[in-house]
């Protein structure tokens, strides 16, 4: 492990303004009385990128850790020709985050969650002796279990049953990470109750979603790997999204190369995308409404588990929150783009026959988000464009190595008296 000394930062409300400091895992203000996202403010104000033998960790700067791990691997950004060429576009920028050997990306879990896992393991302070507690519906898992399966870390997983396909490994899991599974049928919002309600025994560390500045940081190194390459902000951005925390993690990313000075002084417009039919963010921003339309819960969750891109399921992502997910639209001019299931299959594989590499579901929704920007003018063909993929290479990285599935240790039932859930996980974890 590399010698580092803590990255120096505060914390700020967005709501109201107050700095103070990070208590090691501090999710919010505690002496502000209603929910507000808190941000970090770096006391490095230029970003000094380290050497590249430092991977993901060359943007360290920027992020609220206290360590370095080993074998990460950061987002590579290059210059699109294939694409480009196609769209009629003149400076569309891919931000790769997966197993591209071809560019120089060797993310080797295919997917832009292993920068969430190695900012948050990275903050974990080293005297930790409780176990982390991660939800997700299936790629955070994915990077999360690898990184702390390399590092010796312990971690519980909370999974739905049906998604737990997408814990595939080129090498077996460390015994430190534990899975735990919501039933069939249950979709990512049951898995983060779940972990919600573990996390209340004293034995265990929520990671704490979009609360966690090192998760939305390490999110936002995507921006900053744009804007290092290009020399300069993006003008507009395109991101598939679930619960909106990356298009948050580049919104804060772009205010902090604002600040740095040396990339332009202007906002890029933000476009993430979702996947038809679930698009509670889409409905809700273009009813000017900073709350989710009124729904049929139950057709809430069968839109839910329709769509092809599950990892964009989130049932209650922090969008009305301050400095959440509206809050960076109004700020940004943005707008919300949706894709079709047909559309991914579509656009998969366009985009593999002209970039020359396979991408995840919930990436080819960015690209067809572009697509109707660009084709419903709301974005200039001569901008200067990123376009983050956030998987790619999993078809490329599968046929190279042999894969090994993280099976789940217990099948947990959500909605279990709390007690109960809490016993049975402590239990596993003796």
């Amino acid at each position: 492990m590399k010698e580092f000394t803590p990255t120096k930062y505060k914390l700020k409300n967005v709501a109201d303004g107050r700095i103070f400091n990070d208590e090691g895992w501090t999710l919010s203000d505690p002496e502000y009385a209603h929910p507000s996202l808190v941000r970090a403010v770096y006391e490095n104000k230029r970003l000094n990128l380290r050497s590249d033998d430092y991977g993901f960790y060359r943007f360290a700067d920027w992020l609220p850790i206290n360590k370095v791990l080993e074998k990460s691997a950061p987002t590579i950004t290059y210059k699109s020709e294939g694409l480009a060429k196609h769209l009629g576009l003149s400076s569309l920028y891919v931000s790769f985050s997966g197993y591209f050997p071809e560019k120089g990306a060797f993310m080797r879990t295919c997917s832009f969650k292993e920068t969430e896992a190695y900012s948050v393991c990275g903050k974990l302070p080293e005297d930790n002796n409780k176990i982390l507690v991660v939800a997700s519906a299936g790629n955070t898992a994915r990077a999360f279990a690898k990184v702390c399966s390399e590092n010796n870390i312990p971690l519980l997983l909370s999974v739905p049953e049906d998604n737990i396909n997408a814990l595939w490994f080129d090498t077996p899991i460390n015994d430190c990470v534990k899975l735990i599974c919501t039933p069939k049928g249950s979709d990512y919002f049951d898995s983060i109750y779940l972990a919600a309600v573990a996390s209340k025994s004293g034995k265990f560390i929520n990671e704490g979603g979009a609360k966690n500045v090192a998760r939305r940081d390490g999110m936002g190194t995507t921006v900053l790997s744009a804007a290092t390459t290009i020399g300069r902000i993006p003008d507009s951005y395109f991101q598939a999204v679930g619960s909106g925390t990356g298009t948050i993690a580049a919104w804060e990313a772009n205010l902090r190369l604002i600040e740095d000075g040396r990339f332009g002084n202007h906002k890029m417009v933000l476009h993430p995308a979702q996947n038809i039919p679930f698009t509670p963010m889409k409905d809700a921003w273009e009813a000017h409404s900073r709350s989710f339309m009124p729904v049929d819960h139950n057709a809430f969750k069968c839109d839910a588990l329709a769509i092809k891109a599950n990892v964009l399921s989130n049932r209650k992502p922090p969008f009305s929150i301050p400095g959440g997910v509206y809050d960076a639209l109004l700020d940004s001019n943005g707008f919300v783009e949706a894709a079709t299931n047909d559309d991914i299959d579509r656009v998969s594989a366009m985009f593999k026959e002209l970039e020359g590499i396979d991408i995840a579901p919930a990436a080819a929704v960015a690209v067809q988000g572009m697509i109707n920007a660009v084709n419903e003018n709301r974005v200039k063909k001569d901008e200067v464009i990123m376009l983050n993929i956030t998987g790619g290479g999993e078809e490329l990285f599968k046929s190279q190595n042999k894969i090994h599935l993280l099976k789940p240790s217990l099948i947990m039932k959500h909605d279990d008296e709390e007690e109960k859930i809490i016993r049975q996980v402590e239990d596993l974890l003796k």
